[in-house]
């Protein structure tokens, strides 16, 4: 029988038995494998975080009252009242926080600030230290990198560092007892940061103030942001190297502990575990280290809410300080953000994490 016959024939009979083609089942089998070899690395990172999300904290693992909360704009643009300045400060009076974020910007892209996006920054830190004297009050400063697209803040040129710097000089000015700043996204290994990083604390420090950022996630497999940067030009995490270079320049260093594309509480508490115990082990005695906590609530790619609970995040946090450094003192959690918080969120906060301290 020759070669065309025997097609014809395997043809013939797997149309009588409903087998697909030795070929195709050929080709499904390699696609199966090419599959599982893909998943794998996955399943077993989750199997992973799920594991990291057993066993039970240890009874010192509570809030040293170092923990921060972010403010929105509402905050110093007039919105907000000495009747919302009062009832903050009642919200605070029995819990752990410390500093407060009060978004005083966005900068604008060449690193200026303009007076006009705080109008009633005095007012809010004068009603705050009536209210609330305990509480350190900081300037919360952003604004979106050009890293990714040509629109947005170019560290990279010295001009736009050194307009950074002049808008945090006036903020301080103010009166704010800090500068909190979150740029995003910010590659690891950035350089120009470093050197904006190291030029803002000498600002700060001259005032007596604070320097504060919030930090990206921390690779959770190695070189994890060099592989997800190939693939999709965004590469989320920081090496832990680069974490801690970051977090040895500042005085408080918050990571972003949310949007994490974890699809279940018991994986998002273990991510939480993971992270906390990595940023430990590179952020020096001397910096406050806070992890984030969600209190917003969306769904989207990225974050669940059923997911991305405040008691599987302090719950991760009170896993990951037991098992790394569980008599670490300058350690806290921060609230974000206030605006979108429900009556749940600060539940879950006080009664995990603020109360047996």
């Amino acid at each position: 029988m020759n070669e065309e016959s025997e097609k014809d024939e395997e043809t013939t009979k797997n149309e009588e038995t409903g087998k697909p083609p030795r070929r195709s089942r050929r080709f499904l089998r390699y696609a199966l494998v090419g599959l599982a070899l893909l998943l794998l690395p996955v399943l077993t990172a989750e199997t992973a975080l799920r594991l990291n999300y057993t066993g039970d904290p240890a009874p010192g693992a509570h809030t040293r009252n170092r923990d921060a909360l972010w403010l929105g704009h509402a905050w110093v643009d007039g919105r907000k009242t000495d009747k919302d300045v009062k009832a903050l400060a009642h919200r605070l009076k029995d819990t752990g926080i410390r500093d407060l974020y009060v978004h005083a910007g966005p900068l604008e892209h060449d690193g200026t600030l303009p007076a006009s996006a705080y109008p009633r920054a005095r007012w809010l830190i004068s009603a705050l230290h009536s209210a609330a004297p305990r509480v350190r009050v900081q300037a919360w400063l952003g604004d979106k990198l050009a890293g990714e697209s040509p629109d947005g803040l170019h560290l990279e040129r010295a001009a736009t560092r050194t307009a950074v710097v002049a808008s945090a000089r006036r903020i301080l000015a103010t009166g704010f007892e800090g500068a909190h700043f979150d740029l995003e996204p910010l590659h690891s290994g950035d350089r120009d940061y470093l050197s904006l990083l190291d030029d803002l604390r000498a600002l700060t420090h001259a005032h007596h103030a604070l320097l504060s950022v919030a930090a990206h996630q921390i690779d959770p497999l190695p070189a994890f942001h060099s592989f997800w940067g190939a693939t999709t030009n965004h590469p989320k995490w920081w090496s832990q190297a680069y974490f801690g270079q970051v977090a040895r320049r500042v005085d408080q260093i918050a990571v972003m502990s949310y949007d994490t594309m974890q699809p279940l509480e018991s994986l998002y508490g273990g991510y939480v575990a993971q992270q906390t115990s990595l940023a430990l082990e590179v952020t020096p005695d001397t910096t406050d280290l806070l992890m984030g906590l969600p209190f917003y609530h969306e769904n989207r790619f990225g974050q669940w809410a059923h997911a991305e609970t405040v008691p599987a995040a302090v719950r991760g946090v009170r896993l990951g300080l037991s098992r790394t450094d569980v008599d670490r003192t300058r350690f806290g959690v921060a609230l974000y953000v206030d605006f979108a918080a429900t009556e749940g969120d600060w539940r879950g906060y006080e009664e995990d994490w603020v109360v047996g301290s």
